[in-house]
């Protein structure tokens, strides 16, 4: 009996850190939240968990698991949504370089899950690999764009998706839905209202009417795809932790940290239009177009300190319990 609380303590503990990873993953184009929970250790238990709540299996240890999971990310986004936006749009490297070493943390985790391993995990490794791999060898994308009820409702579906499915990215789905600021900012102006003691109502209403569409599609997605990998991990359990590993390392692949937003210049298509000169000059930060630049020295030290930071990190997290198969 102690061991089992001391193992549920454990994966409540995970669930918290992991949860809030994801939420800031979720914030950073290029990152997945799923990976994030896949890292953390945690991601099998809480599919089952959120399947069996889906199924309307109503008891108190998956609510526990996907609240914990829940209520940190939520925390994660609203206290640190603006902070992160700042940071990816003026030190994206930074940001990058970080979470390919969170990533890599998350691989002993399938590995233990997985062994011995067997061809067809192998397959369903190479599999996910190269489902990843047209989207990490693609060019870097920036953010614009606007939407509506319609199109919030996609960006919701995505949210969950990066959450269920490792290595798809939510903000980078958000990019080229074209979202990324308007769900943002919406979150950004709540977290005002909320601070003032919610005394500007058309502030209130400006945010809700992105954020309500957003969290609709949410739940839809949600329901939809924990029923078809938690059927698929209790199926076909090698293929798909395979799958997992495959999307794990095909992530850090998208992850090239050494890009920047650059100025565009009156020609260029942005946001599918092509710039005036008037247009070219206006754009805010957040909506230059990202491209690659050679890194210095220097970059290339902080760049490994800072994966091999995230990298220590998960992999101490993933110590907590020797078991990545425990579930409350």
């Amino acid at each position: 009996m102690k061991g089992g609380t001391s193992r549920d303590g454990a994966l409540l503990f995970r669930a918290g850190v992991g949860g809030a990873l994801m939420g800031l993953a979720n914030l950073v184009p290029g990152v997945s939240g799923g990976t994030m929970l896949l890292a953390a250790g945690v991601y099998p238990a809480l599919i089952r968990a959120l399947a069996e709540l889906t199924r309307l299996r109503l008891s108190w240890r998956p609510v526990l698991l996907a609240g914990t999971v829940a209520a940190a990310g939520a925390l994660a986004i609203g206290l640190f949504a603006g902070w992160i936006r700042e940071l990816v749009i003026g030190q994206r490297w930074v940001m990058y370089s970080l979470f390919i070493g969170l990533t890599l943390g998350g691989v002993p985790l399938i590995w233990r899950l997985s062994r011995p391993a067997s061809p067809s995990f192998w397959i369903g490794a190479a599999l996910g690999f190269a489902l990843l791999l047209p989207m990490a060898l693609g060019p870097p994308t920036g953010s614009a764009g606007e939407g509506g009820a319609i199109g919030l409702m996609l960006a919701g579906v995505a949210g969950a998706a990066a959450m269920i499915l490792p290595g798809i990215s939510g903000a980078y789905l958000l990019l080229l839905l074209g979202q990324y600021e308007a769900v943002l900012g919406a979150v950004e102006r709540l977290k005002q209202v909320l601070l003032s003691g919610g005394a500007d109502a058309a502030l209130l209403t400006e945010a809700l009417s992105v954020l309500i569409p957003v969290a609709a599609g949410g739940l839809l997605g949600l329901a939809a795809g924990t029923r078809a990998i938690g059927w698929l991990l209790e199926r076909h359990a090698k293929p798909t932790h395979g799958v997992l590993l495959g999307l794990l390392l095909g992530a850090v692949l998208g992850l090239w940290p050494f890009q920047a937003g650059v100025r565009p210049q009156a020609g260029e298509i942005v946001a599918g239009r092509v710039l005036t000169q008037a247009e070219a000059a206006s754009l805010e930060p957040a909506q230059w177009p990202v491209r690659r630049f050679a890194p210095t020295a220097g970059h290339w030290g902080g760049a490994l300190g800072l994966a091999a930071t995230g990298l220590l990190a998960t992999t101490l997290l993933g110590r907590l319990d020797r078991d990545p198969e425990s579930k409350l």
